[in-house]
Parts: structure tokens; sequence; C-alpha cells
């Protein structure tokens, strides 16, 4: 369940996906299946060969890209490796304890 998140958030999310920018979305989330994760991070990109490539210097695989009919596949960062991926790429504002 995704909450604490506003729409000038995913539209500016998705105009930087639409320019062809990696681009970030941090928000509230609870899921059962990720006991101890309060937030999620996505990071998708228009061009999939471009996101796989940003993808695999933090050692995420291309199979691991959420695929969405609308445009807008991304991969999911959560836990320990979101806070690794944002701190490298200066993304501090995002993160939340």
């Amino acid at each position: 369940m995704a909450f604490g998140i506003k729409r000038v958030d995913v539209v500016a999310w998705k105009q930087q996906i639409d320019q062809g920018q990696i681009a970030f979305l941090t928000h509230y989330w609870l899921d059962d299946r990720f006991p101890g994760c309060k937030t999620v991070t996505k990071v998708g990109c228009n061009d999939l060969e471009r996101l796989a490539e940003w993808g695999k210097k933090y050692g995420l695989k291309k199979e691991w890209i959420h695929h969405r009919k609308d445009g807008y596949s991304h991969f999911d960062l959560l836990g320990a490796r979101q806070k690794e991926i944002l701190k490298a790429e200066d993304i501090k504002e995002r993160l939340v304890n």
C-alpha cells in the first residue's frame, strides 16, 4: 500500500522519465512481504537499456525491472540497498529512517 506521496511528485517523476532521464520517486509503502521496509524508491527511465545500465553499476539485474505497459518501467529499491543507492546518487533528502 502506497501513501505519503503528492501528485505533483508523481507528475514530475513521469515527466523526467518521458524526457529519457533516470528518475527517482520515493514514497511510504507497507507490504507484509517486506517487513521492516517503510519506503520504496522507484527508479525509472523510458530507455530500458539506459535503465539497465544504470542498475548494473549497483548490481541490479535487468530482469528486475518492473515492466509497465504505461511506459513507466522501473526498479524498486527497498531496505539497505535503497539507502545505499540513494546515498551513492547523493539523494539524501529522500532517505527516511
